[in-house]
């Protein structure tokens, strides 16, 4: 029987010991090693080259969006199953975007993982039910650009609009433009919601 190999990536050092633990009873998968932060995912990827990274989302160093971009880059067999408790549908969606073939929360029983592990290991693209309802019923923002951002963080700091045209050199009109911009983006009534939003969505890394 062909072993499906498995790469483990969770900074949490019992739940990384617990899915290691269940899976193990698996014949058919085979743990050949585990990371504790985005960076060692990626470059234990590169070198045990497993057949499946089940990488948490959030992670410190480098996120599961990042992660997941340079292990397709690098290690383009490995494919990546997202792991999440309630992250935000934004995250997600990057993650999916960024090449994850798959996402599943992290509470999701035995069987349901291995399944899963299986049907992705097959070729397959696999977002779990329960995934599929976090995006659902909170979909992800469409994405702003760098300058947009920039006036987004700007706002998040409280500065108003003479303040941040001041500061990235640019009219005040064309800064209440952006704000107008950002605030359709993101279904927002105003700058506070738009910050409110922003926020939980957990758009920006301040």
């Amino acid at each position: 029987m062909k072993k499906i190999k498995l790469l483990i990536a969770d900074d949490h050092t019992m739940v990384r010991m617990g899915l290691v633990s269940l899976l193990e009873t698996q014949a058919d998968f085979e743990i050949v090693g585990e990371a504790e932060d985005g960076d060692s995912a990626v470059l234990e990827a590169v070198r045990r080259r497993p057949d499946i990274v089940l990488l948490d989302l959030m992670m410190p160093l480098k996120d599961g969006v990042a992660a997941t971009a340079e292990i397709r880059k690098r290690a383009p067999e490995a494919k990546v199953v997202i792991l999440t408790s309630s992250s935000s549908s934004d995250y997600i969606a990057r993650a999916i975007e960024a090449g994850a073939a798959g996402a599943i929360l992290k509470s999701a029983d035995l069987t349901r993982l291995a399944t899963t592990i299986r049907r992705i290991a097959d070729g397959e693209t696999v977002i779990s039910p329960e995934v599929q309802q976090i995006i659902d019923e909170d979909p992800p923002a469409p994405r702003m650009t760098p300058r947009q951002e920039d006036i987004l963080r700007s706002v998040m700091r409280g500065l108003t609009n003479a303040d941040i045209a001041l500061q990235f050199g640019i009219r005040e009109s064309s800064v209440k433009e952006h704000v107008g911009d950002i605030c359709q983006k993101l279904g927002a009534a105003n700058r506070a919601e738009a910050v409110t939003i922003a926020l939980r969505k957990q758009l920006l890394k301040l």
